[in-house]
């Protein structure tokens, strides 16, 4: 795997919102909107949409789209921050596939994912740009950004998820704050994969890396009891 493609994947996994790009029915403008999105395991983005919205229209036209995923929030200078843009196709993909990530990802779209007009997506993506600061700027093909995740753990991540959240709130809340240098109470994991773990916390969201790539359930609790005794270490320093 390519250092800038895991870049990519990082910001991708580490971001819950981006501006989509689709080409107006009506003449072909490009056309840019606000949507919240999620990722599947191996961090393809998943967003919910409704039929009546602009950018669904358009892509029923044209599914040709394209995602600017934003990491340079809070910075003096956001130019010298991170952002990648995935160039490809948006398709619709099944609720069962979509549904559970995109919900841990962001809870309160369960008031409409039931009406009928909305559907998931999932943006197949062709080709990745990363700008990283000035001079960093990498084109990729987007199989060096997706990470094939090992089935061994992605049959267990509501396990592992609803373990963590119902038995390890405490754990949750070290890694948020004494790792990640975040603050606040009540955050949650929202989900696992090869290369770390996804937080919340009411508006806000955090990625937490793990130290070397895991692939089933066992390697993923060893890891994150390592993380939670680094975290308790810093709280006693």
């Amino acid at each position: 795997m390519s250092a800038t493609g895991a870049a990519v994947r990082r910001l991708i996994r580490a971001q819950d919102r981006a501006s989509l790009a689709t080409l107006l029915a009506a003449d072909g403008t490009p056309y840019a909107s606000l949507v919240l999105y999620a990722t599947l395991p191996d961090a393809t983005p998943i967003l919910l949409l409704s039929a009546l919205a602009e950018h669904t229209k358009n892509l029923k036209a044209d599914p040709r789209a394209s995602l600017l995923v934003d990491g340079t929030a809070g910075l003096a200078d956001p130019l010298t921050g991170a952002r990648a843009t995935l160039v490809g196709l948006l398709e619709e993909v099944p609720g069962e596939i979509a549904q559970p990530r995109y919900l841990a990802r962001h809870p309160s779209s369960e008031a409409y994912v039931g009406f009928g007009d909305f559907r998931f997506y999932a943006l197949r993506a062709s080709r990745a740009h990363l700008v990283a600061g000035f001079g960093r700027i990498h084109w990729m093909a987007a199989a060096e950004v997706l990470d094939a995740p090992p089935p061994a753990l992605v049959g267990r991540e509501a396990d592992i998820v609803g373990h963590m959240n119902e038995d390890h709130a405490e754990a949750i809340g070290l890694y948020a704050t004494r790792l990640l240098g975040r603050s606040g109470t009540g955050w949650r994991m929202t989900g696992v994969d090869a290369e770390g773990a996804d937080l919340k916390r009411e508006g806000e969201v955090a990625r937490l890396d793990f130290a070397a790539r895991i692939e089933d359930a066992a390697a993923a609790r060893r890891e994150l009891v390592r993380l939670v005794k680094e975290a308790r270490s810093k709280t006693a320093s």
